[in-house]
């Protein structure tokens, strides 16, 4: 691609961006939210025109106009949001739309023929029969990635694929697109897991209001390795740091225990403890229980066993009004599908927590509603034009932020954030991470589920590492590592020498 322009309306998105990607290559598109990558790529798939600029494939120059036009050139688009249809199995999603037809009967038999042959050439046990509801997370990218080499796809364009997977389900997509690569298929791979482009991506482009500020290889032997550091500092424009992220504060006494909190077929016996101004840490794996169990805490799952206390007194939680009425915020994961209301604007996404509070008798005080809003609007540093925007004319780390205000808005005394920064760039995750520390600092009590563990320790407290519906165990700031959360994560059990790394 060279010198690619777009504009929408006055506001110039591209500014004459170049792009070059290798046969049999895993390239990194990097950059904050809102800075052009996911333009550029619609633009390679014929989901937008360009304004200006060429693209060639080979050496040929092509005219891309459509997502149809792009699949015939072998472009294939895998979205954030993926495009399956749950009640429906592997090999009918795969040929959705292209069905196997002999005059009116559909060749069922050779689809799913044809649909195993696929699956076993991404070295993948998967029946084709197999209900695409029935699969995890990393099975559906996996699908995905099929559908896009049923068409004979020669470049696939992954937008943020692990944004909401586990350890080892992006180890398992690696794997196959490795494999892939090998075979002489080229990824072009959005994300803002700067780890994740190091481990498995040959080269990068890094783009910053809507130009290409810097791209190269990555060597993953040589003595000039790009570091994670070196990617952020050319996404943001400037040195990111940690260091000075986490304050040691003194903090209140119990604020929320639970006893023996269990729920059938999900956790058990679950006791913990959240004291007030804490930042408390859970994670695990892949069904460890954590979202279930703080869904429950938060009003969602009526039927459970034990007790929650809030302030040294038995609460009955069965239902997230009541949740509210106590001080308990929620800000679940997957924004896209739980968050936000896609219908809706900024700042009615904002105050629908609090339209009780906003009322004037029968009526909404839009003069409240609109200084509570753009109090947090400022706050939190949200990027936004007008708060009457639609709530997706924000990017992703934007539409984060305003959930986020969203819980605030109540003005809680508990904060429960699931998977807080996903599809989030590194610098708003910064921003993030110091908003929930000011918080804290504040007497709020803060709770962070997240699979991530270096999130768990750049902001954390304490932590509780859970498996399989059961804390495993406790850890203090002070002893937690990565290495010992994975291995408490996968059931293991803490050796000496683990135990004093």
């Amino acid at each position: 691609m060279k010198g690619i322009e777009k504009s929408f309306d006055r506001n110039q998105v591209l500014h004459g961006v170049d792009f070059t990607l290798k046969k049999g290559s895993i390239h990194a598109l990097l950059g904050e939210n809102g800075t052009g990558k996911t333009t550029l790529m619609n633009i390679l798939g014929g989901v937008l025109p360009r304004d200006g600029g060429r693209v060639f494939i080979h050496g040929e120059e092509i005219t891309i106009t459509s997502p149809h036009m792009a699949a015939e050139q072998g472009i294939a688009f895998i979205h954030q949001e993926l495009t399956l249809v749950n009640d429906m199995n592997i090999y009918e999603n795969l040929f959705l739309g292209c069905e196997i037809k002999h005059g009116i009967v559909v060749g069922r038999k050779e689809m799913a023929k044809k649909a195993a042959e696929i699956l076993s050439l991404m070295q993948v046990n998967l029946s084709p029969h197999t209900m695409v509801r029935d699969l995890n997370a990393s099975y559906k990218q996996v699908v995905e990635i099929a559908r896009a080499l049923m068409k004979n796809a020669r470049v696939i364009i992954m937008d943020e694929p692990t944004a909401s997977l586990t350890d080892v389900e992006i180890e398992h997509i690696f794997t196959i697109m490795r494999s892939l690569k090998e075979k002489g298929v080229s990824f072009i791979f959005i994300s803002h897991k700067l780890n994740e482009v190091i481990e498995i991506c040959d080269a990068y482009t890094v783009m910053r209001d809507g130009r290409v500020v810097a791209s190269g290889s990555i060597d993953n032997s040589g003595q000039e390795k790009i570091s994670e550091n070196d990617l952020a500092k050319h996404m943001v424009g400037k040195e990111l740091s940690y260091d000075d992220l986490y304050v040691q504060r003194e903090l209140g006494g119990v604020l929320l225990e639970t006893k023996n909190l269990s729920r059938e077929n999900e956790f058990h016996d679950i006791n913990l403890t959240l004291h007030k101004g804490e930042i408390l840490g859970v994670t695990g794996l892949l069904g460890d229980g954590r979202s279930e169990l703080f869904a429950t805490i938060f009003g969602c799952n009526p039927k459970y066993g034990g007790k929650i206390l809030l302030n040294g007194k038995e609460v009955k939680i069965h239902s997230t009004r009541k949740a509210h009425r106590l001080g308990i915020s929620y800000v679940p994961r997957n924004r896209k599908e739980n968050g936000i209301v896609k219908d809706l604007s900024v700042s009615h996404n904002m105050s629908l927590p609090i339209l009780e509070k906003l009322r004037n008798f029968l009526f909404i005080s839009r003069k409240k509603e609109r200084q509570s809003n753009e109090y947090y609007v400022n706050a939190l540093n949200i990027k936004v034009s007008d708060i009457n925007n639609s709530i997706l004319s924000l990017s992703g780390g934007n539409q984060q932020k305003a959930v986020l205000a969203k819980a605030l808005g109540s003005l809680p005394q508990i904060i429960i954030l699931d998977n807080p920064t996903q599809g989030v760039d590194v610098g708003a995750k910064l921003e993030i991470y110091s908003i929930l520390m000011e918080l804290s600092k504040q007497g709020v009590s803060v709770v962070v589920l997240s699979s991530e563990a270096q999130e768990i320790l750049r902001v954390c407290d304490r932590i509780y590492v859970m498996c399989e519906g059961e804390i495993r165990r406790e850890l203090s700031r002070s002893e937690a590592t990565e290495e010992k959360i994975m291995v408490l994560a996968t059931g293991g059990t803490l050796s000496d020498e683990t135990q004093t790394a």
